[in-house]
């Protein structure tokens, strides 16, 4: 199904992110993290790409398949295209096609060092102009609350959200925040800039320093100083910042829900148990 319609049917949209286990063992193991994750019924469950031929993309397309039919929710499979030529995306697309996959979150990818970098591609934009043109896809694009890492300022990054929309992007889902303000304020910038799809909220639980710190350093999110609190008061307690850092995470969920906002993403991280725990607390609330 394209998830693009589910926004016409009801809101909040509810979905969760989930990465290909490197090991195979590991992958046959995540039926644990997506028998918890469905019992909400998520609306869809992205599934991120490996980059540079790295044979996470064939995990990748196998895990989106196991979603889509042994668990009957829709997967968002995610595709990167700095490190890809058109023909490496046609296969890709071809391959989507013949297993049914229909929804793809078109992104540029990360630059890596250790990856050479392809002349097709450029920008998320292109991609999604390009899947629109080569495949009877649902597309949707990221967006950044904060401004994407490479922008030089707000209005150049809320200009090149405004072409991933123009070339075919349905919705967008946000990179991770920390203060729901900030992310009221953003959506607001889209909107007067005529961006009128719907908007997730990604949202990360942090169980730890070191991975929110990791993060952090990649996408460029801030923190606020009571999560800095947080943090600082409980670094050295290991279940003492998991039960602060999932709190944090609940109460950032439930006030965007009650603001009505499009749809709730959470980055699981493939813990069930952090996907359990925010499970339990909004189940009666969406």
């Amino acid at each position: 199904m394209i998830i693009s319609e589910k926004f016409k049917n009801k809101r909040p949209i509810i979905s969760f992110e989930i990465y290909p286990p490197k090991r195979e063992e590991a992958l046959r193991d995540i039926d644990e993290t997506l028998k918890i994750l469905c019992e909400l019924k998520p609306d869809y469950i992205s599934v991120t790409f490996g980059a540079g031929g790295s044979s996470n993309n064939n995990k990748t397309i196998a895990l989106a398949k196991k979603i889509k039919d042994d668990y009957g929710v829709e997967p968002l499979v995610h595709l990167t295209c700095l490190t890809y030529n058109k023909n490496e995306i046609d296969q890709f697309l071809r391959e989507l096609q013949s297993q049914g996959l229909e929804n793809i979150l078109a992104l540029r990818g990360d630059r890596n060092p250790n990856i050479a970098q392809k002349e097709d591609f450029f920008h998320a934009s292109e991609l999604t102009t390009y899947i629109k043109k080569n495949g009877n896809f649902c597309v949707a694009g990221a967006c950044y609350p904060e401004g994407h890492p490479e922008s030089p300022d707000m209005v150049s990054d809320i200009t090149n959200i405004k072409k991933k929309v123009e070339a075919g992007d349905a919705f967008l889902i946000s990179q991770l925040f920390f203060e729901n303000e900030m992310f009221y304020n953003y959506v607001e910038k889209l909107r007067i800039a005529g961006v009128n799809v719907p908007v997730t909220a990604g949202i990360m639980p942090v169980i730890n320093k070191a991975q929110i710190e990791k993060m952090v350093s990649v996408c460029g999110a801030s923190l606020p100083e009571k999560f800095k609190r947080i943090l600082t008061k409980f670094e050295n307690n290991k279940e003492a910042l998991y039960d602060a850092g999932m709190a944090y995470a609940v109460n950032q969920v439930v006030d965007l829900l009650a603001s009505d906002v499009d749809g709730i993403h959470l980055y699981t991280m493939n813990n069930p148990r952090v996907a359990r725990k925010i499970c339990e607390s909004i189940r009666n609330i969406i």
